[in-house]
């Protein structure tokens, strides 16, 4: 297995603040592990044996209920923490973690976590601060289930997605992997039938623009609008 390059992840919040020596040595300690499109990192149930740093692509986190039913619950993006079950006492992974696109992860034994946390503090910090950040989504997402029109709702997942992982197009900011409207269906808590129905109006108005597994959003003030409820109240005060 070759090295990773110390440059790719010196400026990570979790390698931050070590020296090049430490760097190396956590580095060291990791495997790199390619994963194809489509191809499961884990599986939702299964022993959490291993955590993760997302070094290249993008990961569609899912997970399924008793009763069968499968949801998307969020993205991963280059550089970020995840599977740290053990920073939740976990002893199984929670979700299924899904390569999006053709992905590269680092990867350290679970067996080493309370020995790796109390060397590297910054490893500790990047794992509170991604589990917060994670607690802090779910929120916001039951928030809007339980109280927003689905309009607002799309809205907020589509605004989130460009802000996590968007890149500026000629036409707008496009969401830099493939999502379906089947995916912002299970992270809206709504149909395919809906979505594919708002989004099919807004293209319309020239507020996204679609294709296949591909989404631009070119007009993000008026998406903020639907997403604070103000353009849905605006539609309704125009009528018909």
């Amino acid at each position: 297995m070759a090295a990773v390059d110390r440059s790719l992840v010196a400026n990570l919040p979790m390698f931050a603040g070590l020296s090049p020596a430490e760097q190396d040595e956590l580095l060291g300690e990791a495997r790199s592990i390619r994963y194809a499109k489509g191809t499961a990192v884990f599986d939702q149930g299964t022993e959490a044996s291993r955590f993760f740093l997302l070094l290249h692509g993008h990961l569609r986190v899912e997970k399924t209920t008793s009763q069968g039913q499968q949801s998307v619950v969020r993205y991963v993006s280059a550089g970020e923490l995840f599977g740290v079950a053990q920073a939740m006492s976990l002893l199984r992974y929670p979700a299924t973690a899904v390569a999006a696109v053709d992905s590269i992860a680092l990867a350290w034994p679970s067996a080493s976590w309370a020995r790796l946390i109390a060397k590297y503090p910054s490893l500790a910090s990047s794992a509170l601060q991604t589990v917060g950040n994670r607690l802090q989504d779910t929120q916001a997402r039951v928030m809007e289930i339980s109280n927003e029109q689905v309009e607002q709702r799309v809205a907020h997942a589509l605004l989130r997605l460009a802000k996590q992982a968007g890149r500026k197009v000629e036409n707008g900011i496009e969401v830099d992997f493939p999502i379906s409207r089947q995916d912002i269906a299970e992270m809206t808590g709504t149909t395919l039938h809906t979505v594919s129905r708002i989004l099919s109006a807004w293209e319309g108005e020239g507020l996204v623009e679609g294709g296949r597994q591909r989404i631009v959003l070119c007009d993000i003030q008026r998406l903020r609008g639907f997403a604070e409820g103000e353009e849905a109240m605006q539609a309704r005060k125009r009528g018909p």
